[in-house]
């Protein structure tokens, strides 16, 4: 019997408001058209006790300090890699992930101020050393970003504010110039040409799985 191909694991990422989820749904409709095996999964989350630390993290009633929203992520981070992920790949499946690790480094490392070489060390104990084959980076200026926000259903992430939002695009820009492995994506526009972007990065890598 054949063993399946390794899938591949990409990441959509950006701060709120940029449009990832919408173009990771997108993505993955066009898989199901293409009859290409794929899983759609969200961070934190995507396992029972994910799902629990993501109702704590993003919860607009609690403040938890930065360290210890770090670790709740990491500790998110390592049963979605263990429980979910790598099973995925084995399959021969494309792992389609809402944030992943660049996130953490945006958000905690740089934003919240822990320093990015000891975040980046801690996540690498949580994920084992697995990293993406590629993170998609959505980017947009973060007052449009703002606009498209419910503030209404706004989580704690969301409500952060635009000293914070700003921050964080600012390290998601210079990662994108550090990270090989990150694809910038402009995020401006009409949702159709966002994806048609998206598709044509993919494309140009994976000829084989994004025709």
């Amino acid at each position: 019997m054949t063993r399946p191909a390794r899938g591949l694991f990409l990441v959509f990422e950006g701060i709120e408001g940029a449009g990832k989820s919408t173009q990771l749904r997108r993505v993955a409709e066009r898989l199901v058209g293409a009859g290409v095996p794929h899983l759609t999964v969200r961070e934190p989350g995507g396992t029972p006790v994910g799902e629990r630390i993501r109702g704590v993290v993003l919860d607009p009633e609690l403040d938890p300090t930065p360290e210890t929203e770090l670790l709740l992520m990491l500790a998110a981070r390592a049963e979605f890699v263990r429980r979910i992920v790598r099973a995925a790949l084995e399959r021969g499946e494309v792992v389609l992930a809402d944030r992943y690790e660049l996130s953490t480094f945006a958000y905690q490392g740089e934003a919240r101020g822990l320093g990015l070489d000891r975040v980046r060390e801690l996540n690498r104990f949580a994920t084992g050393g697995l990293r993406p084959d590629a993170t998609l980076l959505f980017l947009l200026d973060p007052a449009l970003a703002r606009a498209r926000l419910d503030e209404g259903k706004a989580d704690r992430m969301e409500r952060a504010g635009t000293v914070f939002h700003s921050a964080v695009d600012r390290a998601y820009r210079r990662l994108a110039r550090e990270e090989d492995s990150v694809i910038p994506v402009p995020a401006e526009g009409e949702p159709e040409a966002v994806t048609e972007r998206v598709w044509s990065a993919l494309a140009e890598r994976w000829p084989d799985r994004f025709a």
